[in-house]
């Protein structure tokens, strides 16, 4: 039997006005998933738990099969991990996000999504001036980096996606010794602000990464291997480090596609390829899309939308009709939490997931793909996100 996650980030969402009461993934076309709907078993799980962040370190660690409450330390130390930086024992890492602040006000969390080339340019002079004994900065992709610090870990943070349009004063790291990481911030903005980079980027109508924002810190994180709780050889295909670590963390293969860039110009479809290829080998794949989520935290309707349809054409219908040249397979398609465009960020509600399974068959009389009639029609139902993956795996039929 071979297995594949498709996750798309965020997809969940809620009602709106804008779409006559009906959220983007009752709208989008997505003649792929709907076909798969009408042949799987579908139900809903909580993946978010009280008590920790509302984000996709928490949801892809549930939907992975971890249960946070037991091995959570923060998403930054997961994202260490794809960057192959080994965390000591006393060293925290923080996520450090190129931002766009004007007038105090959080006005971008992506700095634009500012590219992979521009923003390590800026985080590399970063390191070069605030470098040293006490601090280490690592670029990623994109917005997202690391910060590696030997204090800060009981400090209070905030996510920048949670505070777009917000003045920053308020959010800013609270706890013992957050005036010095506060000061960092703020020293940022004297070195970027300036820069030939941002320079360019306004002059093009882009918004410039002239702020590094610190959050999400956490020490070393062990996970079990994926292998030895499972009994099963993996995989995981992602743009984005947070993902990617939790797949090292948990022994995997970190598959790397061309062209991923963890937005609505991802190339998808290659992703869906190289998971087909990679489960020749291997026995489980998680492929996980980031665009739906960066559409919410967007507040764009159209662009979710769009998002839900190119996860559809690109990977939903290229992995239909990849995995039948395997003689029997399981597909689950779900999201690792929702990411409502009326509040632009995460939330804890329970998401929709199906699971098709090549070996049986099975009539869904539910009657439309959507988060409301999943809810009001299935009896399946998981308040603990991480008993979704071990029920996908083995127990459901």
């Amino acid at each position: 039997m071979k297995y594949i996650v498709l996750l798309a980030d965020g997809m969940a969402d809620r009602e709106l006005s804008q779409l006559d009461g009906k959220t983007p993934l009752e709208v989008a076309k997505k003649p792929n998933m709907d076909a798969l709907f009408k042949k799987s078993i579908a139900g809903m799980v909580k993946t978010l738990i009280p008590g920790y962040p509302y984000g996709s370190d928490i949801g892809n660690l549930s939907v992975l099969g971890n249960n946070p409450a037991e091995c959570y330390t923060g998403r930054a130390a997961m994202e260490a991990a794809n960057l192959n930086i080994e965390l000591k024992e006393r060293e925290v890492a923080f996520r450090c996000n190129l931002v766009t602040v004007k007038d105090n006000v959080m006005i971008d969390y992506s700095a634009g999504h500012i590219s992979d080339k521009e923003a390590k340019v800026l985080i590399e002079l970063i390191d070069k001036k605030f470098g040293g004994k006490d601090f280490k900065f690592y670029p990623g992709k994109s917005y997202r980096h690391l910060m590696i610090t030997k204090f800060g870990e009981d400090l209070k943070t905030v996510a920048p996606h949670d505070i777009t349009g917000q003045d920053i004063e308020k959010f800013l790291p609270k706890g013992a010794k957050s005036k010095i990481l506060i000061q960092l911030m703020k020293d940022s903005q004297y070195i970027l602000e300036g820069h030939e980079i941002n320079v360019e980027r306004r002059a093009e109508g882009k918004n410039p990464a002239n702020m590094i924002w610190l959050w999400g810190q956490g020490k070393k994180m062990p996970l079990p291997l994926f292998k030895e709780k499972f009994g099963l050889e993996g995989a995981v295909i992602s743009a984005v480090d947070l993902v990617n670590g939790i797949g090292v963390l948990m022994g995997m293969e970190i598959i790397k596609v061309p062209g991923v860039t963890g937005y609505i110009d991802s190339n998808l479809k290659g992703k869906a390829e190289y998971a087909l290829k990679a489960l020749k080998k291997k026995d489980f794949v998680y492929l996980h899309v980031e665009a739906t989520d960066e559409m919410g935290h967007n507040g764009d309707i159209a662009g979710k939308i769009a998002a839900i349809e190119k996860f559809d054409t690109d990977v939903v219908g290229t992995i239909i009709e990849g995995m039948k040249n395997f003689k029997e397979y399981k597909i689950m398609i779900t999201s690792d939490h929702a990411t409502p465009i009326s509040v632009r960020t995460h939330t804890d509600e329970p998401v929709p997931f199906i699971i098709y399974d090549s070996t049986k068959e099975v009539v869904n009389d539910i009657e439309s793909y959507s988060e409301k009639a999943i809810k009001e029609k299935s009896k399946i139902y998981f308040e603990n996100g991480w008993e979704l993956l071990p029920y996908f795996l083995k127990n459901s039929n």
